[in-house]
């Protein structure tokens, strides 16, 4: 007897997810910073465009971190734990009135915490991560539990207590990411083909996976979009109104993602002032009020980091990051050198971050489809748009309304990055636009409409998985450490196209 279509679809979901999942924990229990011999001066002979790095005379100290992004977050953790204080660091001046000369002490000055990701009050001369500081707080909290109940310290069981906190926030969210966005692929695709497609992508195919392994607040924030998208579609499907826990998840995740990624507040408007139209009465009992948490919760834990309500970022450019010794100071110098430090133009910019070296489109191929089916459904979401104000049942949203939703957030953050002339820098070493990774649940659930029409002919489906396979390799591509340039980038230089 054969067996049901579905029954073999959801067997490959199921196999699918596992084998994401496997790899997810490689990555975190694998993990460590590999000294490549490419990021360091050859010397007489070498190519000639060689960084000015040094090659360590004496081995380092082996660490399961990988960069200034993920270091200066662990400072953090340690310092909240055994010292009780944001503060990573202090600068002392053994002689009060020779300025010039000073030293750095404490947990930012040891080599296995060094960071470019910090500031320093000008006033007391502490040093403190430049991360919003809810998310150390949170990781802080279980390492806080490790440490009490098993005796592990981040020091001498960096082993153990970096990897179990990774996998607790990278892995384990991964796997229920997977299980979620599979149920929505399921009930929302047509056609076997569209939805294993879609299911490939979202298991082997985004960056998701490739950063696994690294503490950041990239993969937290993708989750909470998707979790907080969930009983939302659950409902539009369904055709009801979502249940008072269902506003109450859709409000505390919405605000979640924005407390990891900022841009995101746009996802949160998106979602509640529809709502408010909609449904005011459940939005304003349930979605509200869940959604203040998260929101409290970050205000709070920046006054008590630094005594003021909006994070380090809001003072770039000023003395808390152009310090002496400043990696952020070297901006007008000639010692201003790398991406980190990039002037090309807006235009130049704009088409990296799409189609060029760190392209939306150019690593992750794959959402041209997601882009179809998303501009198709958004031009369908006009009538059901002018019907919010007078829906009888439901949530008042439609997947129409839901797909132009995905396509106007998309084009505002992009266009808000662009007027970030001073961060023009991709995120620094990083191996695709991390900036857009919280995107990439509302890009995936796109996929089916276009995948379904393509899966008429075998030249269709061979494009899509041509599609999937350069996203894959973009994924994979960075097989020791996502914190390094996209394969793109690399192949520019390397043929003199480009060069940072």
């Amino acid at each position: 007897m054969a067996a049901d279509s579905s029954d073999v679809r959801r067997s490959a979901f199921l196999l699918l997810m596992v084998a994401a999942v496997a790899i997810a924990a490689a990555k975190t229990v694998g993990a460590e910073n590999v000294i490549e011999p490419s990021r360091y001066k050859a010397g007489p002979g070498g190519y000639g465009n060689e960084p000015d790095r040094k090659w360590p005379d004496t081995r380092p100290d082996p660490m399961p971190t990988f960069s200034s992004n993920d270091k200066s977050r662990w400072a953090t953790v340690r310092s909240l734990i055994h010292e009780r204080s944001f503060v990573i660091g202090k600068r002392t001046y053994p002689d009060p009135n020779d300025l010039t000369k000073y030293k750095d002490e404490g947990i930012v000055a040891e080599p296995g915490y060094k960071s470019l990701d910090i500031v320093m009050n000008p006033d007391t001369k502490e040093f403190y991560s430049s991360k919003p500081p809810l998310m150390a707080t949170l990781v802080a909290c279980e390492y806080w539990v490790l440490n009490r109940v098993f005796g592990w310290d981040i020091v001498k069981d960096r082993w153990l207590v970096i990897p179990a906190i990774v996998l607790t926030w990278n892995v384990l969210p991964f796997a229920i990411y997977l299980l979620l966005i599979g149920r929505l692929i399921d009930i929302y695709g047509k056609t076997d083909f569209g939805k294993l497609l879609a299911f490939a992508v979202a298991a082997l195919g985004t960056f998701l996976l490739t950063f696994s392994g690294t503490l950041n607040n990239h993969l937290p924030a993708a989750y909470c979009v998707l979790f907080a998208s969930y009983p939302l579609l659950r409902a539009i499907h369904e055709n009801r109104d979502m249940t008072p826990r269902g506003y109450g998840i859709c409000g505390f995740f919405a605000a979640f993602a924005a407390t990891f990624e900022l841009p995101s507040l746009c996802f949160f408007a998106a979602l509640f002032l529809p709502l408010l139209v909609a449904r005011p009465r459940n939005t304003l009992l349930f979605f509200v009020p869940c959604a203040l948490l998260p929101f409290a919760a970050l205000f709070a834990t920046n006054y008590a980091a630094m005594g003021k309500l909006l994070p380090a970022y809001s003072e770039f450019g000023g003395p808390w990051y152009d310090f002496a010794g400043s990696h952020w100071a070297k901006r007008g110098t000639p010692a201003a050198k790398g991406i980190d430090f990039n002037e090309e133009p807006t235009t130049g910019y704009a088409f990296h971050l799409s189609f060029g070296h760190h392209g939306w489109f150019s690593l992750t191929p794959v959402w041209l489809l997601s882009l179809v089916g998303l501009a198709v459904m958004g031009i369908k979401s006009a009538p059901a748009v002018r019907r919010l104000f007078g829906a009888k049942k439901g949530t008042g949203w439609t997947l129409e309304m839901f797909a132009a939703m995905t396509l106007v957030v998309s084009v505002t953050v992009f266009c808000f990055y662009l007027t970030r002339t001073q961060s023009y820098n991709y995120g620094g070493n990083t191996s695709g636009p991390r900036w857009l990774f919280w995107l990439i649940p509302l890009w995936v659930l796109a996929i089916p409409p276009a995948a379904d029409r393509l899966a008429r002919s075998g030249v269709g489906r061979l494009l899509c998985a041509l599609l999937l396979g350069f996203g894959v390799l973009s994924v994979f591509y960075p097989a020791w450490n996502p914190w390094r340039n996209p394969w793109l980038l690399q192949l520019m230089e390397y043929s003199g196209w480009v060069r940072y």
